[in-house]
């Protein structure tokens, strides 16, 4: 049995009943859905499918084969986990969704894969005859990846988690570029399989890229700080005879805010290196 499960194999049709044919496979009878055949098979006919067992523990071979099978990977949907088993995959069976082990999955349970989610499998057989989901390993994405050309940094992309390490998140993009996720460019850790948006901050020479998910500066500072940025970028000089120094009415008059909020606006903006102060003026950093 294990040599023609989940496997891609040519049957003899040996008898049918109103709902199903029966396909023999060396020894082994397999159901097969009428519903899928759209001209009557004869008995004796041979018949090549997808063979695998059921939810309800039953041997049966379909035509419709799913791209995730023995050796050949492609991505699956999550659609649902159970604790002590796993995450159930829907690899495009009508009444089978395959299990990815607990022992493939993360220590820390809130980083498991959600309905949803896609990992990149393939299908094993354990020697109880038992198929399981097997997650791509790093010399699978590298053979699948593309390097990229050209400059895309800041780019916004999206990106599929592959693997957690403690040095940071691998991750897939939309067009196949492997990329990096330090733990210091992102704001939570996303969970394996999620697709997470991100920005590229850096090219490396293997054609790989680095990411970051963290708001770029502009995005993260307060309205009055965004309005104060806003003013200076809008003169032609990008700079403004204001400062930490200038008197409370000065800013009142200009801005329209107070002298304190001004200082916090104009921390923020220093801190985040978008803006120098000297001389009594600000200005745009270059």
């Amino acid at each position: 049995m294990n040599n023609i499960i989940a496997q891609v194999v040519t049957g003899k049709v040996i008898d049918e009943n109103d709902d199903d044919y029966f396909v023999q496979i060396e020894g082994e009878t397999f159901l097969l859905d009428k519903a899928e055949i759209k001209k009557p098979l004869k008995l004796e006919a041979a018949f090549t499918g997808f063979t695998y067992e059921n939810e309800h523990h039953k041997m049966q071979i379909t035509r419709n084969i799913p791209k995730v099978r023995r050796d050949h990977y492609a991505f699956a949907t999550v659609v649902k986990e159970k604790f002590g088993l796993g995450v159930f995959l829907d690899i495009g069976l009508p009444n089978k969704d395959m299990v990815l082990s607990i022992d493939e999955l993360p220590t820390i349970r809130s980083l498991w894969p959600q309905a949803g989610d896609q990992l990149l499998v393939c299908l094993t057989v354990d020697n109880k005859n038992r198929v399981w989901a097997h997650l791509a390993d790093e010399e699978i994405f590298a053979a699948i990846a593309r390097p990229v050309v050209g400059d895309i940094k800041n780019k916004n992309l999206k990106a599929r988690v592959y693997r957690l390490k403690l040095a940071g998140t691998r991750l897939l993009t939309e067009d196949y570029h492997l990329a990096f996720l330090h733990p210091d460019e992102r704001q939570i850790e996303p969970r394996l399989g999620e697709e997470v948006n991100a920005r590229v901050i850096g090219t490396l020479r293997d054609g790989s890229i680095n990411l970051s998910t963290k708001p770029r500066a502009y995005q993260e500072i307060g309205e009055d700080a965004k309005m104060i940025l806003a003013a200076i970028e809008h003169t032609e000089d990008h700079q403004l005879p204001y400062s930490d120094k200038s008197t409370p009415d000065a800013i009142k008059a200009y801005f329209g805010i107070s002298k304190g909020a001004f200082k916090r606006a104009l921390g923020h903006l220093l801190k985040e290196q978008l803006i120098i102060q000297e001389d009594g003026h600000i200005e745009l950093k270059k």
